[in-house]
């Protein structure tokens, strides 16, 4: 099968020169989605309130009908659509930004980083790259967040993929709690 069809629901709520899935949109790497209905029942939308993690159980799901990210600002957040029923919501695990508006901070990741992070996760490790190659930090998102995708693209389903998140975080705690400890 070839490459995943990659959708955005354009809020336009940001400067549309930063807008990053408006420049994934120019460069022809996502369509936009004009009419959420027009999207085939059973896609995977990017949400990050939903109760599973993206995973490779949904491989076949984003290849057969596609996946939707929804780009609108993270301070509106509770506005989130609730779209209608027959699409798969699916939240992307932790992973730090490298977007300059928001940089450094966990989970707050733009429409690209998610797009490319949920590519990557599904094992489109190229296409994930040269979704991120139209920005110049974008290879520093996948830099920093390599060993987390890795590991997420690894795992075979949600569970999994939560399990290793948990893992990865704790060890990054219990790293950093050395850190402070008097010799």
């Amino acid at each position: 099968m070839g490459e995943s069809r990659v959708y955005a629901l354009m809020h336009h709520e940001d400067d549309p020169r930063k807008c990053t899935a408006a420049r994934l949109v120019r460069a022809g790497e996502i369509r936009i989605a004009r009419d959420v209905r027009k999207i085939p029942p059973g896609a995977v939308v990017l949400d990050p309130e939903a109760a599973k993690a993206l995973s490779r159980e949904d491989v076949a799901a984003v290849k057969k009908f596609g996946l939707l990210v929804v780009d609108c600002s993270w301070n509106r957040l509770e506005r989130f659509p609730r779209l209608r029923k027959g699409l798969r919501h699916r939240a992307l695990p932790f992973l730090v930004a490298a977007n300059p508006v928001n940089f450094g901070k966990p989970q707050r990741l733009c429409s690209a980083e998610a797009v490319a992070a949920a590519l990557y996760i599904m094992g489109e490790k190229g296409r994930a790259r040269r979704t991120m190659a139209h920005f110049r930090w974008g290879e520093t998102f996948i830099d920093i967040n390599e060993m987390l995708l890795e590991g997420y693209s690894a795992a075979p389903t949600s569970a999994e993929v939560v399990k290793f998140q948990n893992d990865a975080i704790g060890s990054l705690t219990v790293a950093g709690d050395e850190s402070n400890v008097e010799q």
